[in-house]
């Protein structure tokens, strides 16, 4: 999979990200000097995040007929201490449907099993950056 970010030059950090057919705007704060037009690139690691938790519990739930009718994630970044490293994420899932405390439980543990969570947590991401 590619993806490509290409800067919009009417812009002082506004840039165009592709990711096959779907098109996003990242851009920085007003505090960074950007028009904040779009998420943060911090912002975007955040929401794979919680993304991966809810699709993975609706996955998990419909796989086992859990009786799960809704899924909500509530994300709160505390990136007081990156410079020292150490970024947290407080990740909450609401989850609604007639569910009893086992299933409430199960889900929770598979959100916590999440393939971005592993990959944030477990795996060593291997990085070349070059001149192209």
């Amino acid at each position: 999979m590619t993806l490509t970010v290409k800067r919009d030059l009417s812009q002082a950090l506004r840039h165009n990200v592709q990711i096959g057919r779907h098109a996003l705007v990242v851009d920085g704060s007003l505090a960074e000097g950007g028009n904040d037009d779009g998420p943060s690139p911090h912002d975007l690691y955040d929401a794979a995040l919680a993304s991966c938790k809810a699709l993975t519990v609706a996955w998990y739930a419909r796989r086992k007929a859990i009786p799960l009718t809704d899924v909500d994630v509530t994300l709160v970044r505390d990136d007081s201490g990156e410079r020292q490293g150490v970024y947290k994420l407080a990740v909450t899932l609401h989850l609604g449907g007639d569910l009893s405390a086992a299933q409430r439980d199960e889900l929770l543990a598979v959100a916590a099993k999440c393939p971005v969570h592993k990959l944030m947590t477990a795996v060593t991401t291997e990085i070349t950056t070059e001149l192209g």
